[in-house]
């Protein structure tokens, strides 16, 4: 046994019949007579199965007996045209190896259409459904695509660090990141908690962003882009929040807010063709099974111009709609995903990028407009998803910057190094965040974020 090299199935369903053959996998199904057993074997290349024969002159009953549906088999054998429908090739069995069975009565996956609630709860298991076996390839895809996108566009990638001090987001709610005894916690002559005994000697946490340690990149290197886990600590059980996820985030110097709208967009069409034209299997599964019209949805997209108004425009055409909304619109209100799905669902129908927004509910970073009320703040937004992109041209003036930051309470000492990339050699510059997991849901078609990363974190869920 063994004697040849592992030939992985998705190039074996490719390959002319006649060639001697090693395949590995897991069993999908097992079927048959006394006469010839059919496997259906799965190694993860490709949501398609091969097809293994085993004439029961050349095996025993015995011998099959422990190949069960999880079981992980290696079968040496021949690769024959098959007469049946379904596949265009097979596989002639000579030899088996049984490398791990999987009993009957407790593997959790010997039946079809488990509910994504149950496979959440064995999410050890769930990679091996075709389900998520094409939502995981499809994420891989994905990411190469950005690398290779950014890449091609001459973009530096930046590695900004998972620890820090500051709070991009100014939201609040951050993973606390500590060496100290929790059970003797020091404390100073004011009773509060002395941080400089801690590791970094100040209070730290987890990242909700690598935008600002980004600004700083580009402001040496010109266009970067961070891809990296970024965290939120809230306490949210919605289908559209992790407390872990991945973000990219490209800065670009000398980049305006036009210039900016124009690169997501163009990357944005580049990710959703690059999934058509190198997933498509998996997406033809998805389509097929959970969403019929993903594939369509994928491919207008690709073929259509985004609309572009300011958030001004957006409110009007929203209260001029008739729809009573679960939220009120009025100007300045932030956004709702009914909202922004209503534009870009109902009234275009197609993705849409809504600029200028009311710098009150923005953040502090955004470059002002001369009106003294709207930052140019751009969101982008997709069927199904609401906001997929958010960015904003970033103020590059030290006296708007710190001001802002004094207008909303901020405390100024600890930005001193982000204020140094305006105090020194400042530069117009723009950039945006990509939500990972919020172009999956849209790409695979997914309804829940926590289907399209592999182990999600969410409150009182970090088991594995």
């Amino acid at each position: 046994m063994e004697s040849g090299k592992r030939i992985k199935i998705a190039q074996l369903l490719k390959s002319e019949p006649g060639i001697s053959t090693l395949v590995k996998g897991w069993v999908r199904t097992k079927r048959g007579n006394k006469n010839v057993a059919f496997v259906a074997l799965n190694d993860g290349s490709t949501v398609n199965n091969i097809q293994i024969v085993f004439d029961m002159t050349r095996f025993t009953e015995e011998q099959l007996k422990p190949v069960t549906t999880g079981a992980c088999i290696a079968v040496e054998g021949t690769l024959t045209a098959s007469p049946g429908g379904g596949q265009s090739v097979e596989i002639l069995a000579e030899q088996l190896l049984v490398y791990g069975t999987a009993d009957a009565d407790t593997y959790p996956l010997q039946k079809k259409g488990h509910s994504m609630e149950f496979l959440r709860e064995i999410g050890h298991l769930r990679p091996r459904t075709n389900t998520f076996g094409c939502v995981f390839r499809i994420r891989h895809a994905m990411a190469f695509a950005i690398h290779k996108f950014f890449n091609d566009k001459g973009f530096f990638y930046l590695h900004t660090p998972i620890v820090t001090a500051s709070d991009a987001e100014g939201a609040g709610a951050m993973f606390q990141v500590t060496t100290l005894d929790l059970n003797n916690i020091p404390r100073d002559e004011n009773n509060k908690i002395d941080y400089t005994q801690d590791f970094f000697g100040r209070a730290s946490n987890l990242t909700v962003s690598g935008q600002l340690e980004g600004e700083l990149g580009a402001m040496a290197l010109g266009e970067i882009y961070t891809f990296g886990p970024t965290f939120r600590a809230e306490n949210s059980n919605t289908p559209r929040h992790l407390a872990e996820f991945w973000m990219i985030e490209p800065e670009m110097a000398f980049y305006e807010i036009k210039d900016n709208m124009d690169l997501a967009e163009e990357f944005i069409k580049y990710l959703v063709k690059y999934a058509i034209d190198n997933c498509s299997d998996d997406l033809k599964f998805l389509n097929d099974m959970f969403d019929k019209e993903l594939l369509e949805r994928l491919q207008s997209v690709v073929e259509t111009d985004f609309v572009r108004l300011s958030y001004t425009e957006g409110v009007e055409i929203l209260m001029n709609s008739g729809v009573k909304f679960e939220f009120p619109v009025y100007w300045g209100a932030d956004l709702q995903s009914e909202h922004e799905r209503y534009l870009v669902e109902k009234h275009f129908k197609r993705p849409v990028i809504l600029t200028d927004y009311p710098k009150e509910i923005k953040a502090f970073y955004m470059k002002q407009n001369e009106d003294g009320k709207t930052v140019r703040a751009m969101d982008v937004l997709f069927p199904k998803i609401g906001e997929i992109i958010g960015g904003s041209q970033r103020e590059e003036s030290l006296e708007k910057l710190e001001a802002r930051i004094q207008e909303m309470g901020m405390e100024k000492d600890g930005m001193w190094w982000y204020l140094d990339t305006r105090r020194f050699g400042t530069a117009p510059h723009s950039g945006f965040g990509l939500g990972f997991e919020r172009l999956l849901l849209f790409v695979t078609g997914m309804s829940n974020i926590r289907d399209v990363i592999p182990f999600p974190r969410t409150p009182k869920n970090a088991e594995f």
